[in-house]
C-alpha cells in the first residue's frame, strides 16, 4: 500500500505559484474560500510543529489533513455498503455458482 502519511501528501500535492514572494505564508490559488476554525490551544501547537516539520503553511496542513480525512471517510462508505451487500447473501451459499461450473480434476 502507498504512503499515504501527510508527509507524503505534501510531496506528492502541486504546490501553487505564490502571488507575493515578500509574503511566503500566503498562498494565491483561485477559488479558494477564507474560513475561520477553532481548535485548542495544544492541537494547534501540534499543528504549528508539523507545519514546521513539513516546511509548509497552516492552510496547506489542513487542506492535506481534510483530504486524507476525506479519502478515509469515502473507503469506510464504499466499505460498509460492500459489507452490507455480501451480508444480504444467505449463509453458505456462496459457492454455489462457482460449483456449478468448476471441474475439479479427479484423483
Amino acid at each position: 500500500m502507498p504512503d499515504r502519511s501527510l508527509t507524503a501528501l505534501a510531496a506528492q500535492t502541486p504546490r501553487p505559484k505564490r502571488r507575493w514572494s515578500e509574503e511566503r505564508t500566503v498562498e494565491y490559488t483561485p477559488h479558494m474560500q477564507t474560513i475561520q476554525i477553532v481548535l485548542e490551544e495544544s492541537l494547534l501547537k501540534a499543528a504549528d510543529r508539523e507545519v514546521k516539520r513539513l516546511k509548509t503553511n497552516r492552510s496547506r496542513l489542513f487542506r492535506l489533513a481534510l483530504q486524507e480525512h476525506l479519502r478515509r471517510s469515502a473507503i469506510k462508505a464504499d466499505e460498509e455498503i460492500e459489507r452490507a451487500a455480501y451480508g444480504k447473501i444467505p449463509e453458505g451459499t456462496e459457492m454455489v455458482a462457482f460449483e456449478k461450473v468448476a471441474a475439479w480434476p479427479e484423483d
